[in-house]
């Protein structure tokens, strides 16, 4: 069975920047967040982050959730090396 990945913003601490955060029963990872990207470019590096980090190749479709946070599903995974969003 396939595995979502959620991202989700954390603001910034006294001692850290705001990041994303991407998570699947896999793990996890941890991204700075993008200023000059905004919110879905911050989002989707960090999906991508762990799409890499797991080596999880494939196509992948992203859509946003009630409390803010995203959520992404594999749409294929045929004849793709790397992370790439299709609409």
């Amino acid at each position: 069975m396939r595995q979502a990945i959620t991202t989700r913003f954390y603001g910034p601490t006294n001692h850290r920047g705001a990041r994303v955060k991407a998570t699947a029963s896999a793990g996890s990872v941890t991204v700075p967040y993008d200023y000059d990207g905004g919110r879905d470019a911050s989002h989707q590096a960090a999906a991508e982050a762990f799409a890499d980090k797991f080596n999880w190749v494939g196509s992948w479709v992203g859509g946003g959730l009630p409390d803010g946070s995203c959520c992404w599903v594999q749409a294929d995974d045929g004849g793709h090396d790397s992370f790439e969003l299709t609409d």
